[in-house]
């Protein structure tokens, strides 16, 4: 199931405007189940965001801009955030009433839908015995089990409550390991809000445009190289100029946080030749990608396996969790069988272990990958015949479960080519697909996720809100 690439060869990247020569598979494996949704009506009848406004205007009251994740309050694309009430499947349905079809999936977790009976169920068991205990517990044990067999790179893992927690964590296992302080990042990749990756970082540092963050000092930055992403040969000087300092490099495998681009061929078996070479440890930030490219994550789709690993997002099915692994030999440096310290008091909570337990089942049903590669390739190519039909510049790829697209000719290959979209376009795109039903992640710079949950007709609805809304932009 390789992604077709225009420009970049047979496997790996994104196609522009029309070229999207994705074999599509014509029908589901028959062991697979998917649920319907409910279906959105034809036409969207009294659209309003009155109540979103209000419940708005008095958030902004009781927390900084209103939300508690930058990217919510909507800032990159204008108009009125959204509130929303419930969800369920591929849909979600907001305090005035207006149904949407969902492709961010909770940024990511909902790969086999929102508020899935199954994992409902399950939870509702567990809650019986309690939410929290603050010890061990067994089902640690079987969660871990599924990561250990899934994820090639990871012999042993640890489970935290976040995806920052998990880089924080592994970051600093790298740099015991190795004795070493420096990494290497890639710009506009985005490994959570910890002080040494907020430099040149994705996601909603890059939707608000915001410089370095300010309150990080100088010297928590101060070992953080950076290099733009599919540039080897940058990296390569960076190994040059820092000989035998490097920790580690750090990087999304495909990145999602400013807006999806996969690597270019060969790209990540160079950083793994470099690093073996120099004694760094190469990281994949799989918290995106993880267990959503394919069940053993994009160093399974790619073949490439890593030293260390970070995860998070489908791992919980929905509720807060993230973890790091890899080799036996380096994670045993954890405490309390090593020395280098790390602790959570919710770590591996009995809650999200249950839900990540029953979302990994469903994940490993035969066809779940061949399904998501189907809808999400139909997705992305009726988006780019759209576009190209209706005059507009756009480009876009997917692998399996995870898209993106661009209004920029293309390609893209790192994020000063993704600065080139034509932002205020995709603003009054997005704005206009509300409107319609569909809801995108308010930014050009994030990637976009499908679900087991989402059928043809979701897909052919949301291509055809795409070709109405383009054609008056």
């Amino acid at each position: 199931m390789a992604a077709s690439i225009s420009g970049i060869g047979i496997g790996l990247g994104l196609s522009c405007s029309s070229n999207l020569s994705k074999s599509l598979h014509s029908s589901q494996s028959s062991g697979f189940r998917v649920k319907m949704t409910v279906s959105v009506e034809d036409k969207k009848k009294n659209y309003t965001l009155q109540k979103s406004e209000e419940a708005f205007n008095a958030a902004k009251n009781l927390m900084p801009g209103g939300v508690n994740s930058p990217v919510r309050a909507f800032k990159s694309v204008g108009g009125q955030p959204i509130v929303i009430d419930s969800v369920k499947g591929s849909h979600m349905w907001d305090i005035d009433g207006n149904e949407y079809i969902d492709y961010v999936g909770s940024w990511g977790p909902a790969i086999i839908g929102h508020a899935d009976d199954e994992v409902l169920a399950a939870l509702a068991e567990t809650m019986k015995k309690g939410t929290s205990f603050g010890a061990p517990c067994l089902l640690e044990n079987v969660l871990a089990e599924m990561v250990i067999s899934a994820v090639p790179s990871i012999e042993m893992v640890r489970f935290v409550n976040s995806g920052t927690e998990a880089c924080m964590g592994v970051l600093r296992l790298a740099r015991a390991f190795t004795g070493r302080e420096k990494i290497i990042k890639f710009e506009g990749c985005y490994h959570g809000h910890a002080d040494p990756f907020l430099v040149k970082a994705g996601s909603g540092v890059a939707t608000l445009g915001l410089p370095d963050s300010p309150g990080v000092p100088r010297a928590a930055t101060f070992e953080t190289l950076t290099a733009p992403y599919n540039d080897i040969l940058a990296v390569e000087n960076l190994f040059n100029s820092n000989k035998g300092e490097l920790a580690a490099v750090i990087l999304e495998p495909v990145v999602g946080n400013s807006g999806f681009i996969p690597p270019k061929p060969d790209f990540l078996e160079a950083l793994q030749r470099l690093t073996k070479e120099n004694g760094t440890l190469l990281i994949f930030d799989e918290v995106m990608t993880g267990f959503r490219l394919s069940y053993g994550g994009a160093q399974e789709y790619f073949g490439i396996t890593p030293d260390l690993t970070t995860l998070g997002k489908i791992i919980g099915g929905g509720l807060p969790v993230g973890a790091y692994g890899g080799r036996r030999e380096i994670m045993e440096m954890v405490a309390p069988a090593g020395p280098m310290y790390q602790a959570g008091t919710l770590s591996g909570n009995p809650l999200a272990m249950t839900a990540g337990i029953q979302t990994l089942k469903r994940l490993k049903e035969p066809g779940t990958y061949e399904y998501l590669d189907k809808i999400t390739g139909q997705l992305v190519q009726g988006i780019l015949d759209a576009g190209k039909k209706t005059g507009h510049a756009i480009c876009g790829g997917y692998i399996n479960g995870m898209f993106g697209f661009f209004f920029t000719e293309g390609p893209v290959y790192n994020f000063d080519d993704a600065k080139k979209s034509d932002t205020a376009k995709f603003a009054r795109f997005y704005r206009g697909m509300l409107e319609e039903g569909v809801y995108l992640a308010p930014s050009q710079f994030e990637a976009g996720f499908t679900s087991l949950a989402h059928t043809q007709e979701d897909i052919q609805k949301t291509i055809a809100a795409a070709e109405k809304v383009l054609s008056k932009i």
